[in-house]
């Protein structure tokens, strides 16, 4: 059948150099790996919650939406994957893109307002690599985050030590990136294959699934995420508390944390009114009452990634020192 619709022809691109532009990040913004003085008691609460899941083999996932990294808290999700506090990240395509480029330059993030004007958002050849790096893992039947990552170690980038993947692959923990086709810079590149963009992150999809089929007594947790994680999460814990029901299983006793800036009231864990605007809030409704209804526990922090992160990696030392000092 005749396509009866023009499609734009990409050949038709003018790709920069990233050397041409201006980043309004780099590996200096990155926090020294220290505790931060005063912990909310929340994160106390979650960091037990964390210890015990890790005992019982319980599966303990991080989602997080791009704006964590830019955050400069990589020095402590490293550090909680390498001490085997979280055993599966789960992200979207712009954290895959921030944390590939910090490891090729030691700088990312490019200013929206300053290069729209002329066209030129986006549209910077090196990290078009991505996409051949997604399509070389097509072919392998591997998973976005996965094949990321190992190409980040396997090419020797020069600040792979800061990347989240890289250090997630090093480490044998996966990482699942969530694509929705069109939102990242990457899919502007004529060498964008949106078949395997799809096929890649359906692994990782499916990849999560099986993880959320050992979350009995575990903790998932949401920094920054307003739609990818809530939605990600609902699909994948559905399919794998259908499979436990059918073996007489249950996926119930659930720990959830989501931490962002919007202020929710203090009865969150109340389910708000279709009137209320907060209603369309999906970490709320999805998060942190619906899928804990059961058996579950939720807890929500109001914060910047940059003071959180710090708090729950503090909340989880100090949980440790003490249960060794018993």
């Amino acid at each position: 059948m005749i396509n009866r619709y023009p499609q734009f022809d990409r050949s038709r691109l003018c790709l920069l150099p990233l050397e041409d532009r201006c980043h309004d990040l780099s590996l200096s913004s990155a926090l020294p790996l220290l505790k931060v003085s005063a912990v909310n008691q929340e994160f106390t609460k979650i960091a037990s919650k964390i210890i015990e899941a890790n005992k019982q083999k319980s599966s303990v996932v991080l989602m997080m939406g791009a704006h964590v990294l830019r955050s400069g808290v990589q020095h402590f999700l490293i550090d909680m994957m390498e001490r085997g506090y979280i055993n599966c990240l789960a992200v979207n395509g712009a954290f895959a893109i921030h944390d590939f480029e910090l490891a090729l330059i030691g700088a990312t993030t490019e200013s929206v307002a300053l290069y729209i004007k002329e066209g030129h958002f986006g549209l910077w050849q090196e990290t078009g690599h991505i996409n051949e790096i997604v399509a070389w893992a097509w072919q392998q039947k591997m998973g976005l985050g996965e094949a990321v990552g190992y190409a980040i170690e396997e090419e020797k980038l020069s600040y792979r030590e800061i990347s989240i993947l890289a250090n997630a692959h090093r480490l044998g923990i996966p990482v699942t990136v969530h694509v929705a086709i069109g939102c990242d810079i990457t899919h502007e590149h004529p060498n964008f294959d949106g078949a395997a963009y799809g096929g890649t992150s359906y692994i990782d999809f499916l990849r999560l699934a099986s993880v959320f089929e050992s979350l009995e007594g575990g903790v998932v947790m949401n920094f920054g995420s307003a739609v990818m994680a809530p939605e990600v999460y609902l699909k994948a814990l559905s399919m794998a508390r259908n499979v436990a029901r059918q073996k007489g299983q249950k996926i119930s006793n659930i720990t959830t944390l989501v931490c962002d800036l919007l202020e929710l009231p203090s009865n969150y864990r109340e389910e708000p009114s279709k009137e209320d605007p907060g209603y369309y809030y999906r970490p709320w409704k999805t998060m942190l009452v619906r899928t804990v209804a059961n058996g579950g526990k939720s807890f929500y922090f109001k914060g910047r990634h940059r003071e959180t992160v710090p708090q729950l990696w503090t909340a989880l030392l100090n949980s440790y020192e003490r249960s060794v000092a018993i």
